[in-house]
């Protein structure tokens, strides 16, 4: 078994993006959005932790600056599951147990 993270120490894949990617690059939001050919408020919103990261964002990014597309949409998932655990909105399921 892996060592597991707190919840909180997952980071919107957007923010990520923001401060590992966009801002070395001396990108606006507004430059970016032009460059991956999306409207400056999806970019802003996703760069900002309000949207999430699409399959076909994350390619645009893949493309554009070369990190890999499956990467960005892990750490997208790592951080949904994470705020579903401290929201506490896990559903309330049973583990189930073979037959036999």
């Amino acid at each position: 078994m892996g060592i597991e993270l707190h919840p909180s120490l997952h980071s919107h894949v957007g923010t990520w993006l923001l401060h590992e990617i966009v801002e070395p690059y001396d990108l606006s939001v507004t430059e970016c959005a032009a460059h991956l050919g999306v409207s400056r408020q999806n970019m802003s919103a996703l760069l900002n932790g309000r949207a999430a990261l699409s399959p076909v964002m994350a390619l645009r990014f893949e493309k554009a600056f070369g990190i890999r597309a499956d990467t960005l949409l892990r750490m997208q998932v790592a951080y949904d599951l994470a705020q579903l655990k401290l929201n506490g909105e896990e559903p309330d399921v049973k583990r189930l147990v073979a037959a036999g």
